[in-house]
């Protein structure tokens, strides 16, 4: 309470139903609703800092930003760019557009150059936006400044909005970490009695090994809060009046409501329209997408650069690489 943690927007609540479900939840894998994705569940902003700098150099030639061109060959790529050649806020962008039109002039080193250097000695050294091929982006910000050394710098915050795709990661408050394994309709997922369908699907076998009681805990209060409209606190300190809520009146309140005393329900398979053979835990529980993207990890080439020396594929993806730096996390 005291760093007013539960009034940041850090995740959603969601109807969750711990069953196993089509085989696409193996392990941790979640199992998730094309309909509840439709409506906005889990979809987050993503923002990109994107930075270049004007160089200055020992014989006093320095960078250049120029105004676009409107017409010709590299025209379209420049389409986001003001008269001045820098991107403005709120300008759409795809893969490769021109964030800055800038050019560099061809002899950098060596003696000084004269006071003024015609166009043809300098070369375009653009700045572009390196994103996925049909991808949209939005120029958020444009910030221009300088450095210790006087040399303009220009930085541009990139804006991105995405849903939820298989492969991206969610987890609860209490680490039970996933990646949603399969996106299902609607039509084709549980519904209960009451005909509430829930958002995600959870594998039962995550709790045994893991002993997160506090999570079953949670979908108890959390579905005795809903239903009675008020605060159920699953921490362990209870309430700022000095009380925790405890399973047996947790089970009270779904009892007084109609619901087991269990937080169990009777669910409808939605392939074929009858009753399931089990009573099926569901509940709301807070969970929080995670930085972990699949957009920013896929990766993958046929033919592409490789290293002079060893003329090898070069590595990283960043670089377009062939050999790809995967990370366990």
């Amino acid at each position: 309470m005291k760093v007013q943690y539960d009034k940041l927007g850090a995740g959603q609540n969601a109807t969750v139903a711990v069953m196993s479900y089509s085989g696409y939840d193996i392990e941790d894998a979640i199992v998730m609703n094309k309909s509840s994705l439709d409506r906005g569940f889990g979809r987050c902003i993503v923002m990109k800092k994107k930075a270049t700098k004007m160089e200055r150099f020992d014989n006093n030639a320095c960078e250049r930003v120029i105004p676009p061109k409107r017409e010709g060959r590299h025209a379209e790529r420049m389409q986001a760019l003001d008269d001045d050649g820098i991107a403005s806020p709120g300008q759409i962008i795809r893969q490769d557009d021109y964030l800055v039109n800038k050019e560099k002039p061809s002899v950098a080193g060596g003696l000084s150059m004269p006071a003024v250097i015609p166009d043809s000695q300098y070369r375009p050294t653009p700045l572009k936006h390196s994103g996925l091929a049909g991808e949209t982006a939005v120029v958020d910000r444009a910030m221009l400044f300088s450095d210790k050394n006087n040399n303009l710098c220009i930085n541009f915050i990139i804006r991105q909005t995405r849903r939820p795709e298989v492969g991206d990661k969610f987890s609860s408050r209490h680490g039970q970490k996933g990646v949603c394994g399969t996106i299902v309709q609607q039509e084709d997922f549980v519904f209960s009695e009451r005909g509430i369908c829930p958002d995600l699907i959870m594998n039962p076998h995550g709790f045994p090994s893991r002993m997160t009681v506090g999570k079953m805990i949670e979908l108890l209060g959390s579905k005795a809060g809903v239903s009675c409209g008020r605060f159920h606190y699953g921490s362990a300190f209870g309430e700022p009046s000095g009380h925790a809520d405890k399973v047996e009146a947790i089970s009270e309140t779904l009892v007084k409501h109609g619901f087991s005393y269990n937080g169990k329900d009777l669910l409808y398979s939605g392939i074929t329209g009858s009753p399931l053979q089990a009573y099926i835990f569901m509940g709301p529980i807070y969970y929080q997408k995670l930085k972990h993207m699949v957009l920013d990890k896929m990766h993958a080439r046929g033919f592409g650069p490789r290293v002079m020396m060893t003329r090898q594929p070069t590595e990283g993806r960043a670089r377009n690489g062939g050999i790809n730096q995967t990370s366990y996390c």
